[in-house]
């Protein structure tokens, strides 16, 4: 496996337009996502090679409403940009690392996305396959 970069770092919020409004004041280009599947309202903001995730949820089931009603917000999860989503996940499972997706799902943009727990990884690691 061969993690090619930092893809985004994520914030859960109750509100993306509040926690835009730096970014917006500042100049940077926001683009706006609903993610239906992952009951989420994303903002992404590209700084420099990574981007900033903003979180916000749609739906009182989302996980990102559990998160908060836990921990109020904040750093949600770190994301890592790997070649083949695959064989990573087979990788941290032949490891003995927890996985939350045992096979990729979409996310964000599209792009095939695979949590591993934290309680392996010490953090919310989400693994995001380059390709799409």
């Amino acid at each position: 496996m061969k993690i090619k970069k930092i893809d985004h770092v994520a914030l859960a919020t109750r509100s993306i337009e509040d926690a835009t409004k730096i970014w917006k004041e500042m100049g940077m280009d926001i683009h706006y996502e609903e993610v239906p599947e992952q009951k989420v309202k994303v903002a992404m903001i590209k700084i420099g090679d990574s981007r900033l995730e903003i979180l916000e949820p749609t739906a009182e089931d989302s996980p990102i409403s559990r998160f908060l009603e836990k921990h109020g917000g904040g750093l949600h999860h770190i994301a890592v940009e790997v070649d083949d989503i695959e064989n990573a996940i087979d990788e941290l499972k032949s490891k003995g690392f927890r996985m939350i997706d045992e096979t990729p799902r979409v996310g964000a943009g599209g792009k095939k996305i695979a949590f591993v727990h934290p309680k392996s990884a010490k953090v919310l690691l989400e693994l995001v396959e380059a390709k799409i």
